[in-house]
């Protein structure tokens, strides 16, 4: 089960051009916050959304939309587009599509690539220099969680990469950074009902001990659309999670618990290296090798939230890991033209923040 932001539509804005290793410095020279337009207030922003077909994009371009804001929605194939806000092509020449923005949301990942590194941090330098020249005010980016001190995985590494880069640009970045996202469409959530579904023991590697603090789709696209209302917010990092702080295990027993109505057995192989882990992912469930093993080498790593500010901000009800599993099986069978369990929420139908009980 993958750390950090997990959902990728898999938009890659990237070149072959080579970079030198950004600084991983948290706070380069904050830039001062965006000053609103005349006449410009909190409603009706003109936002672009990159990967508007992904994971986190696909959610939050409607939700985007119901908040009153014009959506302008990048994607590779706008021809194709039927989801909220008007499509656009992420062409070489990233200006003309970012004219008139006013605040550009990031989310670009390459985790498939061997060189996902390099081609992250392209990808970030053509778009920050593109959202410069087109004037945009402030950009936001949905990061990894993980202490400084820690010794970060290449993945981590890589977010932490991406939000220097984005603010070497000069527009104010506000960074959101998570964990697990729990819904249907993210590689985590995938890869934990696919192990869950297609295992009837759960393997155990030491990693599957890591503590992480998973949190539902809906709370970050609440998040997200949130922030456009705070513009104190512009230049901040802030931590974002849900209720509960669980091992890897936990929510792989307590995901069979809500699918399979028991718990699975729990075979313990310590000595499962990260590079068999990675192989043995890939066999079981239909997440590729290359992403698999980007993503395990974080297993190893805590994240959890060590600073609940974003709560005191944007107050809320966050939804428990139960009920966005729940949520993310309706979404599913919703999706396939399936019946969910009577009464069960979509993710659409919790974003304004109605909720089930954690």
């Amino acid at each position: 089960m993958p750390t950090g932001p997990p959902g990728t539509g898999k938009e890659d804005l990237v070149t072959t051009d080579p970079y030198p290793p950004a600084p991983l410095s948290e706070n380069a020279a904050p830039a001062p916050a965006p000053t609103p337009r005349p006449g410009q207030d909190s409603a009706g922003l003109s936002v672009l959304v990159t990967g508007a077909s992904g994971f986190i994009g696909s959610h939050l371009c409607p939700a985007l939309e119901k908040a009153g804001h014009r959506v302008r929605a990048m994607t590779r194939h706008p021809e194709s587009y039927s989801g909220a806000g008007q499509a656009v092509a992420d062409p070489d020449s990233l200006v003309e599509p970012m004219t008139g923005t006013d605040v550009a949301y990031y989310f670009v990942h390459s985790l498939d690539h061997a060189d996902f590194e390099r081609m992250d941090g392209d990808a970030a330098r053509n778009f920050a220099q593109a959202a410069a020249g087109a004037g945009v005010e402030r950009i936001i980016y949905l990061g990894g969680l993980g202490a400084e001190g820690d010794e970060l995985s290449p993945h981590l590494r890589s977010r932490r990469r991406v939000e220097t880069i984005l603010r070497e640009s000069g527009i104010p970045v506000t960074v959101l950074r998570a964990a697990v996202v729990v819904g249907h469409g993210g590689i985590s959530w995938e890869i934990t009902r696919q192990l869950v579904a297609h295992l009837p023991a759960m393997v155990a590697p030491r990693w599957v001990r890591t503590k992480t603090q998973p949190i539902a789709l809906p709370d970050v696209v609440r998040y997200l659309v949130e922030l456009l209302d705070h513009p104190e917010t512009a230049g901040q990092v802030y931590d974002i999670g849900g209720p509960e702080v669980l091992r890897y295990i936990d929510m792989l027993q307590r995901a069979a618990v809500v699918i399979k109505g028991k718990k699975s057995p729990v075979l313990s192989v310590p000595l499962l290296t990260p590079r068999l882990s990675s192989g043995w992912l890939a066999l079981v469930t239909d997440v590729d090798f290359a992403t698999s093993r980007n993503l395990v080498d974080s297993m190893t790593t805590e994240v959890v939230v060590r600073d609940d500010a974003i709560r005191t901000l944007l107050p809320g009800e966050l939804m428990g890991y139960d009920d966005s599993v729940r949520l993310a099986l309706a979404d599913r069978a919703a999706a396939a033209g399936g019946q969910p369990d009577p009464g069960a929420r979509s993710s659409a139908d919790t974003v304004d923040g109605s909720r089930g009980a954690s």
